[in-house]
Order: structure tokens, then C-alpha cells, then sequence
């Protein structure tokens, strides 16, 4: 009799433990069913105004000096004396280097020499037409006398021209045995040393030398880049364009920007048919003489934009070959629209067209945005975003 109750209670613990299983079951049931309430994006938005913008154009460099003048002998000869140190400021007409000039010594001498007894010889002859001048005019000699006597003077002084010329060219090559500076400048790097064997016909320099009181930076530009410098400045010809182009920046190798602004002085006459550019020069002041032939680095070309519109480039994103911008909307909708990028100034993208001043963009989180989304709009100080300001750190 006492198992009936046992059985029964156990059938009661069961059914109480399916009704809570399925009570569970069906709470869980009905949290999947229930949807999540969609958030509205907020995101910060800025109007679009004219503007003012600067851009530069940057381009590498190679330095020259006023005059770089190879240094080289014009007579040969032995390495007497080396007057000057690598790297020493030089005058011009100071003497550089010093040839022996034994031979070229005794070379003047024996042609001044003869330049003398050549000259003697000239005089001698003219004695003897001025002596049968007055012989022939009274009769007293044949005309014939006097026409040999004058071929033989003018025999004579040719032969004293001629002399004389030797002796000349004789002292020249005695005065190349001193060499002397051209310009004013920087001495080069010297590979000769004294008792070298030097010559008039070989292939290296003695030394390089610099007049480095002026600096001109050379470059190259492409038809392309041409053609937009003849239209991003304003002029009639072309030299008036080149007065248009604002001072110059130079920035050096190790990133340091020099101390003197450069004029652009001119443009080569034509395009180089290997490499189809065009060759430009800048002029920089160099009166420290902290820029040296051979230095490299980059100058800016800037340019200026008036009431053009500015958009940050992080608040457009590209699209195969188009960049575009989220125009705000009725009611806060965002639409994509295709934009004419004219350049870059800074971090902000030059916009000739696609948008229109008024227009309000979105300026951060577009990649996620599709046309006809509504967004809660963050603008001015709430967002963080205001007009961009012109810059001028940007180059092509």
C-alpha cells in the first residue's frame, strides 16, 4: 500500500519540471523574436564656403654654383707646387697652381731674341729704301734699285711680325705654367700632388672651381605639369608668368628648410626630346655659403586659389577613378555625389565642381553610408568639424 503514494509523487515532480523546461522554452522563444530598435548614426557634418587656398608644386633638385669652372693645365709639365687647399674661398686672378718653367722660360728667351734680330733686320732694310729714295728722284740709280730695296724690307718686317708672334706665343705658355683662378669661388677636390707629371690634353680636371656667391637649383617639368604651370599663373608670355610665380622655398636633403627664398629665373628654350621635360632655374642667394655645387633637394612652386572650395580629403572616398562627397539632404539624408578635384592644399581637396557653396557634407564615417540614410547631423563645436583652413604644405 505504501508505493501507490511514493509512485504518484514522483509523477507529480515530473510533470512540474516539464511545465518549468517548457516555460523557460518559451520565454527564450520570445526574447529572439523581439527586434532591436534601429540607432540613427550621429555624425558630424560641415557646410561648404568659398575659400582661399595655396598649393604647392614640389620638385627635386640639383645645385649649381654661379660659374663651375674645371680647372685644367694648358701647357705640360711637372707639378712644381699645389698654392691652394681643397675647400679654400679663392679670388679671382689668384694664382692656383704653379708648373716648372725652365723650358718655357728659355723658349721666351730664344724668341725674344730672335723678335730683336728680326726687327734689326726690319730697320736695316728700311735705311736702305729711305737711302735710295732721293738716288732714284735725281736719276742717279735705276727705279728698279729702289723697288728691290722696298720688297726687301717688307720681307724683313714680316719676318719681325712673325718673330714677334713666336715671342709672343712663347711668353703666353710661360704665363700658363702659373695657373690662375677665373672666377672667385670654392677650390674642388685636387687628385694631383706635387711632382705630378701634368699635361694639356689629359682627361681630368686639376680641380673643380665654384663661385658659389649664387646658387641656381635646376629641375625638369613635364609637358603636362608645363602646361598647367602656363595656366595656374597669370601673365600675357611667358616671362610675364615667371614674374607671377611667388618666392621660392628651398628644402634641403636632411629636410631643413633653407634660410633664403629663390626667384624662378628661367625656362629652357625646349623640351628635352629624350625625356619629354622642360628645364627650369631657381636663384638663391648664398652669401653664407652653406650651399655647395652638387647638393640636392626639393623647391615649392606655390599658387593661389581664390573663392574656391575647400573639402577635407577625409571626408570624401574614392570609387575606381571618382572621388566623392555625402551631401546632407531633406530631412537628413545623405546622398553620394561625384566631385571635380582641381588640386590639394594640405589636407583638403580643391572642388571645382559636384558641390555648390551652401551644401552641407558629412565629414567622417561616410564608407559606411548609403544613399537615402538618415543621419543625426553633428555640426560646428558638437562635432569638431569646422571650415578647412587654407595650407600650403601639399606638392604634386
Amino acid at each position: 500500500m505504501s508505493t501507490i503514494p511514493t509512485f504518484r509523487s514522483h509523477l507529480f515532480r515530473l510533470a512540474s519540471a516539464g511545465l518549468l523546461v517548457s516555460s523557460l522554452f518559451l520565454s527564450g522563444c520570445g526574447s529572439k523574436q523581439e527586434k532591436p530598435q534601429q540607432m540613427m548614426p550621429e555624425l558630424p557634418v560641415m557646410k561648404v564656403e568659398p575659400s582661399s587656398a595655396s598649393v604647392a608644386s614640389t620638385y627635386s633638385v640639383r645645385l649649381e654654383g654661379l660659374a663651375d669652372a674645371e680647372i685644367r693645365p694648358q701647357v705640360d709639365g711637372t707639378l712644381q707646387a699645389i698654392l691652394v687647399k681643397e675647400g679654400e674661398l679663392v679670388k679671382k686672378g689668384q694664382a692656383l697652381f704653379k708648373i716648372d718653367d725652365a723650358v718655357y722660360r728659355e723658349q721666351y728667351k730664344t724668341a725674344l731674341a730672335a723678335q730683336h734680330a728680326a726687327e734689326a733686320q726690319a730697320r736695316v732694310a728700311k735705311v736702305n729704301v729711305d737711302k735710295l729714295i732721293p738716288l732714284v728722284e735725281n736719276k742717279v740709280v735705276s727705279p728698279v734699285q729702289l723697288t728691290t730695296a722696298r720688297a726687301q724690307f717688307q720681307a724683313a718686317k714680316a719676318q719681325a711680325d712673325q718673330a714677334a708672334a713666336t715671342a709672343k706665343t712663347a711668353a703666353i705658355n710661360l704665363g700658363y705654367t702659373e695657373i690662375k683662378a677665373p672666377v672667385a669661388g670654392y677650390v674642388g677636390r685636387i687628385p694631383f700632388r706635387q711632382g705630378n707629371l701634368v699635361t694639356k690634353n689629359q682627361t681630368q680636371a686639376l680641380t673643380m672651381l665654384s663661385d658659389v656667391n649664387r646658387m641656381y637649383a635646376v629641375f625638369s617639368m613635364s609637358e603636362s605639369a608645363f602646361a598647367d604651370f602656363k595656366q595656374r599663373y597669370a601673365g600675357a608670355t611667358l616671362q610675364e608668368k615667371i614674374n607671377a610665380v611667388p618666392p621660392v622655398r628651398l628644402t634641403l636633403s636632411d629636410g631643413t628648410v633653407y634660410q633664403h627664398e629663390g626667384k624662378l629665373e628661367s625656362i629652357s628654350g625646349g623640351f628635352d626630346s629624350s625625356t619629354g621635360s622642360i628645364g627650369l632655374r631657381v636663384s638663391f642667394p648664398n652669401r653664407e655659403g652653406l650651399l655647395r655645387s652638387g647638393n640636392s633637394g626639393t623647391v615649392s612652386l606655390m599658387a593661389g586659389y581664390h573663392n574656391v572650395m575647400l573639402v577635407p580629403q577625409a571626408a570624401t572616398v574614392e570609387l575606381q577613378d571618382k572621388v566623392m562627397v555625402c551631401v546632407l539632404t531633406e530631412g537628413n539624408k545623405v546622398m553620394k555625389k561625384v566631385i571635380t578635384v582641381e588640386g590639394a592644399s594640405g589636407q583638403n581637396y580643391i572642388v571645382s565642381d559636384g558641390i555648390k557653396p551652401g551644401d552641407t557634407i558629412v565629414t567622417a564615417g561616410i564608407d559606411r553610408l548609403q544613399d537615402g540614410m538618415v543621419i543625426k547631423p553633428l555640426s560646428g563645436d558638437s562635432a569638431g568639424a569646422t571650415a578647412p583652413a587654407p595650407s600650403n604644405q601639399n606638392g604634386h
